[in-house]
């Protein structure tokens, strides 16, 4: 009797929210045909397949691409720059939006406030493509602002190839990667701040505590389990050492001296899949990054659940 008028009360609720729901149908549709359905692709993982095959239907061959993976000796150096270029991102890149946020929320001038966060946005919406370019330019051994500047202040004796040089690649990526994304991934820290309670710090200056301490125990504290769940996403994502970037900053892979150091999983299935039409290689290493990726997922949050902050 009980479950049949809760199932009655589910009914009726979403009946009310008829109009709301019709607007999650889109969305739904749209992570069916462009996440769902492309997952039977899964199956050419363990299979031969040509082009003109269709997917599921190709000759099977169990485990022989993964066998050919993990035997690979390039493979190894491709693990180590997806995990050495994600972790650095992580480390440096992840806290920095929170630290951008928290700051900026401390100052007191209204439009000067605005003014820097339009400008941190602004370079999310350039392409990697146009972000290349102009990054080329600013870094460039020709008259390039960093290496003039440089010059000029008599820290180096010459200039320096950043972009020519492998040793130098996984800090300008991480570098480059910041520039971008820092004032974008600040957004959701600020719409987190702006949801406290203003009679929290109040209730704190009367008792005595300074700035930096209303910072840490009460912006810090207040936003830490939306900083716990983005960390979560972060740690997910592990091994996505963003295509785009990497591709734009070695002129499409073109650099060889940078291989050794940008050559990552994205990268590199692009390359055997692509160019060389090995497609059930390329999805075997594709499928491998994501069990791993899945695996860390569910491992942080494992880890978060225990401060009550998991995704589920």
């Amino acid at each position: 009797m009980t479950t049949v008028s809760k199932k009655n009360r589910f009914i009726r609720e979403f009946i009310k929210q008829a109009d709301l729901q019709l607007l999650v149908i889109p969305s739904i549709i749209h992570i069916i045909i462009f996440s769902y359905i492309p997952m039977y692709g899964i199956l050419m993982a363990f299979q031969e397949f040509r082009l003109g095959d269709f997917p599921g239907l190709s000759e099977w061959v169990g485990f022989k691409h993964f066998s050919y993976l993990f035997n690979d000796p390039n493979f190894p150096t491709v693990l180590r720059n997806t995990v050495a270029i994600s972790i650095l991102k992580m480390i440096i890149n992840f806290p920095m939006p929170i630290i951008f946020a928290v700051l900026l929320n401390e100052v007191r001038n209204r439009y000067f406030k605005k003014s820097v966060q339009t400008i941190s946005y602004l370079p999310h919406f350039i392409s990697w493509v146009v972000a290349a370019t102009i990054l080329f330019d600013f870094f460039s051994v020709d008259h390039g602002a960093v290496n003039e500047t440089l010059l000029a202040l008599g820290l180096i004796e010459r200039p320096i190839h950043f972009f020519g040089k492998g040793e130098y690649f996984w800090g300008m990526a991480v570098l480059t990667d910041l520039w971008k994304g820092l004032g974008w991934n600040s957004i959701i820290f600020f719409a987190a701040i702006s949801s406290i309670d203003p009679e929290l710090y109040e209730s704190a200056e009367i008792d005595g505590a300074g700035r930096y301490a209303k910072m840490w125990h009460i912006t810090v504290a207040c936003i830490m389990p939306t900083i716990i769940i983005l960390l979560i996403f972060t740690i997910g994502n592990l091994l996505n050492a963003n295509f785009d970037q990497i591709m734009m900053l070695t002129n499409q892979m073109g650099n060889a001296r940078l291989r050794a150091y940008a050559d990552v999983i994205d990268t590199y299935v692009y390359r055997i899949g692509l160019r060389e039409n090995r497609y059930s290689y390329a999805a075997a290493a594709g499928l491998f990054k994501s069990v791993i990726n899945i695996i860390l997922l569910l491992s942080a949050n494992k880890l978060a659940s225990k401060t009550e902050n998991a995704l589920f």
